[in-house]
């Protein structure tokens, strides 16, 4: 089934979704970062949170980042998204790998862990970002990120996050939605929701079946005056690194550290964390770069 992202409405505006298949996503970013099995489901967890979370925002200069660490051999998991759904992200340890837990499925949780926190940061372009921050509920993410909604924004959502790996490692099937209930809604309504979300197959197994998006939220949403509001958007996982940003980057380290490399006759290779591409600048350039240091005091 193919990625795609929609946005809709339910019980007459009372119930705000955003939801979406992102296999292919998923496999991109998994695939760019070489990931053992339970590392690919946490990536393509957070991958798929972000273009939930991303596609939110309003402004086409805006972004999103998430970045979660529980202290467990993951480390961190870091994504960035933005409006049209993009996304790039990268997880500190691809290799990291646990048997399955007590429920037969990948333990996300246990290579996460839960002695840390998961931070939000969205730049809308004002001098500083606004960042929320709360500790990490149980590691498995779509649960962390429900706990970040209703603290952080005191929005009452349902987050369910789906990642299914193949043998061979490829992603099989992706996807997840954001669910959450406006200001006077009906506690009932969401006492349904609640009990239709735990009933259900997962959405993984609901995408493998081959039901689109679009029958997906049907399924759940079924006698609640389900409306898609739009025609969908399809996430990409999309890298945005250029040699200019690099470069800001490097000569970010400072003079004293260019001049260090530039003496010693060396030269600097930066590897990008969200695409691996390397970038190599020459000990000629390093020492172009400290000449416009210079210049521009």
């Amino acid at each position: 089934m193919m990625d795609k992202l929609v946005k809709a409405t339910a019980k007459n505006g009372d119930v705000r979704i955003i939801a979406a298949i992102t296999t292919d996503m998923v496999n991109e970013g998994v695939k760019t970062h070489k990931c053992a099995p339970t590392a690919a489901a946490a990536l393509g967890r957070m991958l798929t949170a972000g273009a939930l979370m991303g596609a939110q925002l309003k402004s086409d200069k805006d972004s999103i980042t998430l970045k979660i660490n529980g202290g467990g051999i993951a480390k961190s998991v870091t994504v960035t998204s933005y409006s049209d759904a993009h996304v790039k992200g990268y997880i500190a340890n691809p290799n990291a790998d646990l048997p399955v837990n007590s429920k037969g499925k990948l333990d996300v949780g246990g290579i996460i862990g839960k002695n840390g926190s998961l931070l939000v940061i969205r730049d809308m372009g004002l001098k500083e970002p606004y960042v929320g921050q709360v500790p990490i509920y149980t590691g498995e993410i779509g649960d962390d990120i429900a706990y970040y909604y209703v603290n952080s924004e005191q929005t009452p959502s349902a987050v369910g996050l789906g990642v299914l790996v193949d043998k061979d490692l490829s992603i099989k099937a992706a996807g997840g939605f954001i669910i959450q209930m406006m200001p006077g809604a009906d506690d009932l309504v969401a006492d349904l929701i609640t009990y239709r979300l735990e009933e259900i197959p997962s959405i993984t197994d609901l995408i493998v079946k081959g039901m689109s998006i679009e029958d997906i939220l049907e399924f759940i949403f079924e006698d609640m005056d389900l409306k898609i509001l739009d025609e969908g958007i399809v996430p990409k996982y999309r890298c945005d690194c250029s040699r200019d940003r690099v470069e800001k980057a490097l000569i970010s380290i400072g003079m004293k550290d260019l001049k260090e490399i530039y003496d010693e006759g060396k030269q600097e290779e930066i590897v990008c964390n969200f695409c691996n591409k390397k970038y190599i600048f020459s000990n000629k350039e390093i020492g172009s770069l400290i000449e416009k240091l210079e210049n521009n005091k």
